[in-house]
């Protein structure tokens, strides 16, 4: 069994482990439809900002800035749209621009004048955090009941849902019959044995069921939430480009040796700033639904989400040496991030024993890391 598949199997009995102890602390509360539906919106943000972290910690940097950066993009669209009274078209178009700028200047510190990501997106943390402040002027700016307040509260009608359900199952099946490297879904090469077919079909089937369970839990709420589905979108994106484009493999191919990579022809400086600017980009994206999600802007928006970014990806299986990572890891991760938060505070564990859990938690995914390197 590969490593790979090992690391997903245990992050998934962890997570079930997890919903396991809430389900008993909370009396079942957790599980039920409405919360699980909650949960979902919950990840979204968080999840969003981990598909873009895991190309800049793939490429062996780091972004510190991304959670006060989406706290910032989300007050911008709030203030285009609110106080400058812009269409919404127009004003999710410049946020995303505005956050593509943000990223290509911190790459460009980054990737030409050599300076550290680390103090490079600690300085953005600090300067994020004061233009929120003073954009918002210290107030809270609420979203009035509309199509942008909607991306972040709104649900997909449930016959819609199941349409998608059917497209979905029949993209996966085909897609893994297909592929012998879809991630930690793939058949073991070269073994026709039965017990290997056998596996094969439980991934398979397995695969299909998760599927067809969330959209039967979602829909037996109100339908499957718009973020999420802004978050799945990008997700199958970026998975496409992070394993079947030149672009994504020069970012693994960097972030494993960026010394062999450019004596290999690799434009080393031009994929950094690449991955800043996307990283920039889903910054927006992840900002502008945190603040439709919440249905305001405040000026704390975003405050500790990188780390809940950076967590996802590490639990998710990404190593901060950079050069391994998925997308998809990435998204189990932050369902495991947000399940503790969720989990913890509607067991209604006090604030100071959530963030030491949540320490532990991510020492012990880069511990796990760090032994399975030797």
């Amino acid at each position: 069994m590969r490593f790979t598949h090992f690391r997903l199997y245990a992050m998934v009995i962890a997570l079930v482990c997890v919903w396991v102890i809430f389900t008993l602390l909370t009396g079942g509360t957790f599980l039920s439809t409405r919360n699980l539906s909650n949960l979902s919106r919950q990840a979204a943000v968080t999840a969003i900002l981990a598909v873009g972290m895991v190309l800049v910690i793939v490429s062996a940097n780091i972004d510190l800035s991304v959670g006060f950066g989406s706290g910032l993009l989300g007050a911008v669209a709030a203030i285009l749209h609110v106080w400058w009274g812009q269409p919404i078209v127009l004003t999710l178009l410049a946020v995303i621009c505005l956050g593509i700028l943000m990223g290509l200047m911190q790459g460009y510190l980054v990737a030409y004048q050599r300076v550290p990501a680390f103090i490079v997106t600690l300085g953005g943390f600090l300067v994020y955090r004061g233009l929120m402040l003073a954009f918002t002027r210290g107030e809270t700016i609420l979203l009035p009941d509309n199509w942008l307040k909607s991306i972040g509260n709104a649900y997909l009608p449930q016959s819609v849902g199941w349409g998608l359900m059917l497209i979905a199952v029949v993209v996966v099946v085909v897609r893994i019959w297909q592929s012998s490297d879809f991630d930690a879904f793939t058949p073991l090469s070269g073994d026709s044995s039965p017990s290997s077919r056998l596996m094969f079909l439980m991934r398979m089937g397995g695969t299909v069921l998760l599927i067809v369970a969330f959209v039967a839990v979602m829909n037996a709420h109100k339908g499957i939430p718009i973020p999420v589905c802004v978050l799945f979108g990008l997700a199958f994106v970026f998975h496409f480009i992070a394993n079947r484009t030149r672009f994504g493999r020069y970012v693994y191919a960097v972030g494993g040796n960026a010394e062999a990579a450019y004596l290999s022809g690799v434009n080393v400086r031009g994929i950094t700033l690449r991955v800043f600017a996307t990283m920039g980009a889903l910054m927006a994206i992840a900002g502008v639904v945190l603040t439709a999600r919440v249905g305001s802007a405040s000026p704390e928006a975003g405050r500790l989400l990188e780390l809940d970014a950076i967590a996802a990806c590490v639990i998710g299986g990404a190593s901060l040496m950079g050069g391994r990572g998925s997308i998809f890891g990435a998204l189990l991760g932050a369902l495991v991030m947000e399940s503790l938060n969720n989990g913890m505070s509607m067991a209604n564990m006090d604030a100071s024993w959530q963030d030491i859990i949540k320490g532990i938690v991510l020492v012990a995914a880069v511990g796990f890391d760090m032994a399975s390197r030797r």
